[in-house]
């Protein structure tokens, strides 16, 4: 029997937290509503730090600038055969574009406290978004040189 190329979904994160409020959309998903940080795949020749810039903006209409690694995150979905790969990014917002429209799928942009998180639990789309929400609040910031991306130019 001929072995299957596996390989894991490398996703990037958008953890940003201002006033004691997290910035999280509500998206469809094939479960129904679900919460998310700003957050997808990253691209074909693209930086993670670049993704996760471009997924914050698609996602929220809100300009990102990534300065701090918050965690890298391997998560193995109960269901299906998926794991994602997120790396989780912590920054500040730079910017905001309130006539842009958001991704399809997108719902909502919404800050939450950390207690209203922990409260929808059962809609997370993942362990991951408290995971990174508690990280980020523990101090968990690791400078972006620890990531490198070399340019094929």
């Amino acid at each position: 029997m001929a072995m299957r190329s596996w390989k894991p979904n490398v996703t990037v994160a958008a953890v940003v937290e201002r006033e004691g409020r997290f910035l999280l959309v509500e998206e469809e998903t094939e479960d129904g509503l679900r919460f998310n940080q700003p957050a997808g795949h990253l691209e074909q020749g693209e930086s993670l730090v670049a993704a996760a810039s471009r997924e914050a903006l698609e996602e929220t209409a809100h300009g990102f600038r990534p300065s701090f690694l918050v965690g890298i995150y391997q998560w193995p979905r109960p269901v299906g055969d998926v794991t994602y790969l997120r790396f989780a990014f912590g920054g500040e917002l730079c910017g905001f574009e309130p006539e842009r429209s958001l991704d399809a799928g997108i719902v909502r942009a919404v800050w939450m406290t950390l207690d209203e998180i922990k409260a929808t639990r059962e809609r997370h789309r993942s362990p991951l978004i408290l995971q990174c929400c508690e990280d980020y609040l523990a101090g968990c910031r690791y400078p972006l040189e620890l990531i490198r991306h070399y340019d094929a130019s």
